[in-house]
């Protein structure tokens, strides 16, 4: 008989108790049993979140082996991968090995059933058994290893019609393209901040595609390599360059780009800290400012948003909104533009 489990996992907290497993210091990942209410996962890849990786690679100076060390460190101490740093975690892929009692049936997966999760590694019970392989470029870690989904959690079947790499570097950023599919509408003005990276590129098509004719989508990239593809793609009525952490000169070019209008709203997707004001000085007074990016934080935006008279409304970016994962693999599907560039950058 398996034990009742918790629907949002918190009988897998370890400490402090009473809190729900993202924030817990640590949970239990031990996979030896399952809890009636879960799914045992073997898991083939991490994919880990662009600010985590960042952070993790920077702080081993790029060498491989120390990641995989700092990466064992987290889950050790942890039971799940959670950046002590930048709070973040990422998503994985795997095969559903068990499932609960109290889920079977009910769910539309069977054991042998390929999966990525669409809830953050951390708060995913996870153990790492061995890191086989580390690729930097596209923040994906092969592993032999087992984690839990929750019953509260969501997942995607990997699709037969795509590769799957490709369909778990897209899914890994879902939430930004379908937000930007809710927000965005026909005859706006958009500037998408980190515009050439993985979720910035689905964003620019999102959005030229809700913004249509009457509308402009602007890309905002940092290297000349990444605002070249981008102005390949075709997705943006304007792209350029520059360091997103210069609020001014980066305000300036979109007041020459707007005759003075500013953007109706700005997606910001930059894994790095210190681009808040930026993306509040870019958008106008009634406009709003999406920050997908985990390297956002909070109170610089909304102090700084005080400090400059802007009555901007700011968005928190929840990776998470209904249908995000179809959304986002129908780009994929549509675009053949878009899926020949992910194919040979992340896949």
């Amino acid at each position: 008989m398996q034990k009742k489990g918790n629907k949002y996992g918190t009988h897998r907290v370890i400490e402090p108790k009473g809190v729900l497993p993202q924030p817990a210091n640590k949970i239990d990942n031990n996979m030896d049993e399952i809890y009636d209410n879960e799914i045992l996962i073997d898991v083939q890849t991490l994919n880990i979140d662009s600010a985590s990786f960042t952070q993790i690679e920077q702080q081993a100076g790029g060498d491989k082996a120390k990641i995989a060390e700092i990466m064992m460190d987290i889950v050790a101490k942890q039971g799940k991968h959670r950046n002590p740093v930048t709070g973040s975690g990422g998503m994985l892929l795997g095969t559903v090995e068990k499932i609960g009692d109290a889920l079977k049936g009910k769910i539309d997966l069977k054991e042998g059933d390929k999966i990525a999760t669409l809830v953050s590694l951390s708060l995913t019970p996870l153990r790492i058994d061995k890191i086989k392989d580390i690729r930097p470029e596209i923040d994906q870690v092969d592993i032999d290893g087992k984690a839990i989904l929750f019953e509260s959690g969501i997942y995607a079947k990997i699709p037969a019609d795509l590769p799957e790499n490709l369909a778990l570097s897209a899914l890994d950023v879902a939430g930004a393209p379908a937000q930007t599919a809710k927000l965005v509408k026909p005859g706006d003005t958009v500037l998408i901040i980190g515009a050439g990276g993985k979720s910035g590129m689905l964003c620019c098509y999102e959005a030229k595609k809700r913004a249509g004719v009457t509308g402009k989508v602007i890309g905002l990239c940092h290297s000349q390599k990444s605002t070249e593809r981008l102005q390949k793609l075709g997705f943006c009525d304007y792209v350029f360059s520059a360091d997103a952490t210069q609020p001014v000169p980066v305000m300036e070019k979109i007041e020459e780009l707007t005759n003075g209008e500013m953007c109706d709203i700005t997606i910001n997707n930059v894994n790095i800290t210190d681009t808040e004001m930026t993306s509040i000085l870019c958008t106008k007074n009634t406009g709003i400012v999406y920050f997908f990016s985990m390297a956002t934080s909070f109170t610089k935006a909304a102090l700084g948003a005080e400090g400059v008279g802007s009555d901007v409304t700011m968005i928190v970016g929840n990776g998470y909104t209904k249908g995000h994962a179809e959304i986002t693999l129908q780009e994929l599907r549509e675009c053949e533009a878009l899926r020949k560039i992910f194919t040979e950058l992340y896949a």
